[in-house]
C-alpha cells in the first residue's frame, strides 16, 4: 500500500467514526430525556380491603386522572395520581355512608392523591421491572411519606403497573369506625392496577 492509499484509508475511517458519533449523540440525549406515562381511568382499578374479627370488606375507588414523568438517568419521577374519594363503595349502604361521613369526610376532602418523587431500583423501559416508588400520599387533608412496591411492565407504547400498600388511616388521624359490637382493623390494604400509554422522546 502506498502512502497515498494509507492516507485515504485513514481519512475514510475517521469519517466513519465521526458519522457513528453523530448518530449516537441524539440517541444518548433521547435516553436522558423524560419518559411520559399516562394512566387510563377506564382501565384502572383501585381496590381496598378492610378486615374485622368476622370477615373482610372489599370495595373500590375510581381514578380521576393520572400522569407521570420519569427521568431514566436519575430515577426522578414527577406527576400525580388522583383518586375520587367520594367514589369509594363496598356495595353496603350503611357502612359506606359511615366511611364517607366519619372516616374519609369525603365531601370535605374529595380527592386522594399520590405525588411520587423518585423510583428506587432499575425501571426497564422495555420489559418487566420490580421497583419501589417513593412519594407523598395525601388523604383527609394531610400528606404522608410512603414507599410503594410496584410491578411494572413496559412495551413500545403501553405500560401496566400493579401496586400494593397499606393505609394506616387510624395512625394518620382518621376515625376508626369500630364500636362495641364490631372491631375493625386500623389499616386498609390498597391494590392499584393500571394501564396506559407511554410517550418516549
Amino acid at each position: 500500500m502506498t502512502d497515498v492509499q494509507g492516507f485515504r484509508g485513514d481519512r475514510v475511517r475517521r469519517r466513519f467514526l465521526v458519522a457513528v458519533v453523530l448518530v449516537a449523540i441524539p440517541t444518548v440525549a433521547a435516553a436522558a430525556q423524560a419518559v411520559a406515562f399516562q394512566l387510563d381511568p377506564q382501565r384502572t382499578t383501585v381496590k381496598f380491603l378492610v378486615g374485622d374479627v368476622l370477615h373482610t370488606s372489599a370495595g373500590t375507588f375510581r381514578l380521576k386522572r393520572g400522569s407521570l414523568n420519569l427521568d431514566p438517568a436519575s430515577g426522578k419521577l414527577t406527576g400525580e395520581i388522583v383518586v375520587d374519594a367520594r367514589s369509594g363503595a363496598t356495595g353496603s349502604g350503611l357502612p359506606d355512608r359511615k366511611m364517607h361521613r366519619e372516616v374519609l369526610e369525603s365531601e370535605r376532602y374529595p380527592e386522594i392523591t399520590f405525588h411520587p418523587d423518585h423510583v428506587d431500583g432499575t425501571l426497564l423501559l422495555q420489559g418487566k421491572s420490580s421497583v419501589r416508588v417513593h412519594g407523598m400520599f395525601s388523604i383527609h387533608g394531610a400528606d404522608h411519606e410512603i414507599t410503594v412496591p410496584a410491578e411494572v411492565e413496559i412495551s413500545s407504547d403501553h405500560w401496566t403497573a400493579k401496586l400494593h400498600f397499606a393505609v394506616p388511616y387510624a395512625k394518620w388521624g382518621m376515625k376508626n369506625p369500630s364500636n362495641f359490637f364490631l372491631k375493625v382493623n386500623e389499616s386498609v390494604d390498597i391494590d392499584l392496577t393500571t394501564t396506559g400509554t407511554v410517550t418516549r422522546p
